[in-house]
């Protein structure tokens, strides 16, 4: 997916220069990972997620949308997460994944 991810983001910019900042997840450092000449990867340090914007993210769903919820199936998750991301406003996100480095 990481491979097709980097391919759709070459096509969609293939005279810009990019840079990804990234955790150390497995899937951003495979060996069979294809980077274009285009595109830089910078990765964050090991164990910590502090440092990822995301992360924040995460923690509020958690907190705001799945605890203390059981979800029959799968798909009923996957419905509440979309309903909360359809409804969000852009300036809640980014107060959620204010970063003072970005």
């Amino acid at each position: 997916m990481m491979n097709i991810y980097l391919e759709e983001l070459l096509e969609e910019y293939p005279d810009k220069d990019i840079i990804i900042i990234l955790d150390q997840a497995g899937w951003h450092k495979a060996k069979d990972l294809k980077v274009p000449q285009n595109i830089t990867l910078m990765f964050l340090l090991p164990y910590s997620p502090e440092l990822n914007p995301v992360e924040k993210l995460w923690q509020w769903l958690r907190k705001e949308v799945t605890h203390n919820n059981l979800f029959k199936t799968l798909e009923a998750l996957m419905d509440a997460l979309e309903k909360e991301f359809r409804e969000m406003i852009p300036q809640k996100f980014v107060q959620l994944c204010h970063c003072s480095y970005l």
